[in-house]
């Protein structure tokens, strides 16, 4: 069984089903959304080694031809997507039908985009396959592709109908994959919820042989964006918040060439580090916050610093003008998330340069 997380939305709501054997079922879940018996399934090459015939055989009578695509980030480009496209108007996916993305947070990310521009829009189902789609890409509808600008620049919000977090399938991700995945859970906690970064220090590092704790820490994550995401949908506001570590951590993808030198999920543990670091350096929080911070980064074995990643960088000037290309930039300004206290985050632009450079320069 699963438990269900709403996301109110009025009429684009939907469910986030969070549990085990949701595949085996996927027929009886996806089902009553169908107009007709069959689906278009999105995917890329490693995912559908692991899962398409289970999910073929949980949809049962539910026709599922599939595309798979190759894997890595460098798929989720114009290339992708026009590949992906073309296929499904070679198809004859139909306006009415529904697009289902088996895969990661690259897969949903690019198949959420296709289903919102294939005929002006058909609806799409993700079954995310990485603890990372699971908790964060897969849910609130925001797709989209990379270009050589930078990260998720060209894309459209366009919620999923149904989403099904099967936490069993994460034991066939590799471990720095369910490590990575693990930096936007930890996230959730830094964020908006002391207590449950609390939990996290005690129960993380059992989350990868204990289904039972996946599946809370999926369901707390996915419940917090929930919410978030119902109070702003598009991002005018609280959702922002949401992009803690990822000013940071998209511009070191963009400096690796999105490759997998530095994977998101390990962007995003970087800039977790460096948004506490800055923060105690603009004397917003204590010292031993990021200590505390880095701390839980060190004991789940993910990175913490520019020099842990394994690739000649920029300097720190010429990060500062990647993040420029951050699409939470406004008027020229850079925003980020900073903290007062873990589960005490917000959104500013009163950030000098200066200082930015410096925390970048300590953790070169």
């Amino acid at each position: 069984m699963s438990d269900v997380v709403h996301v109110d939305l009025g009429a684009r709501s939907y469910d986030v089903h969070v549990g085990r054997g949701l595949m085996a079922r996927a027929g009886d879940l996806i089902g009553p959304h169908l107009r007709r018996p069959r689906v278009f399934v999105l995917t890329e090459e490693r995912v559908a080694a692991h899962h398409l015939v289970a999910l073929r055989a949980g949809l049962g009578a539910i026709e599922a031809p599939a595309l798979a695509l190759p894997p890595g980030e460098g798929t989720k480009g114009w290339a992708g997507l026009t590949q992906a496209v073309e296929w499904l108007l070679d198809q004859r996916c139909e306006r009415g039908d529904v697009v289902v993305a088996l895969g990661g947070g690259v897969i949903g990310d690019l198949a959420g985009f296709a289903a919102a521009i294939l005929r002006r829009g058909v609806r799409f189902v993700q079954v995310p396959t990485t603890l990372l789609a699971q908790v964060d890409s897969s849910v609130g509808g925001k797709t989209g592709i990379n270009t050589r600008h930078g990260k998720n620049l060209v894309g459209a919000f366009h919620q999923p109908s149904l989403v099904l977090a099967d936490v069993d399938l994460l034991t066939t991700l590799p471990a720095r994959d369910f490590r990575a995945g693990y930096g936007e859970v930890m996230k959730y906690g830094l964020l908006g919820d002391v207590a449950f970064f609390g939990w996290l220090e005690k129960n993380a590092a059992d989350l990868e042989t204990d289904a039972e704790l996946r599946v809370e820490a999926v369901r707390r994550s996915v419940a917090m964006k929930a919410e978030i995401v119902r109070r702003d949908e598009t991002e005018q506001g609280d959702r922002a918040l949401l992009n803690l570590g990822h000013t940071f951590g998209h511009a070191l993808e963009a400096a690796t060439g999105y490759s997998d030198r530095l994977l998101h999920g390990e962007g995003v543990a970087i800039g977790c580090a460096l948004a506490f670091d800055l923060s105690a350096r603009l004397g917003l929080c204590a010292q031993e916050v990021p200590s505390r911070v880095r701390g839980h980064l060190q004991a789940m074995g993910l990175p913490r610093d520019l020099r842990d990643i394994s690739a000649d960088l920029p300097d720190a000037a010429a990060l500062l003008d990647l993040m420029g290309q951050d699409k939470k930039v406004v008027d020229g300004r850079l925003r980020f998330i900073l903290a007062r206290e873990i589960g005490d985050a917000f959104v500013t632009d009163a950030v000098p340069a200066a200082d930015v450079r410096a925390v970048l320069d300590a953790s070169a």
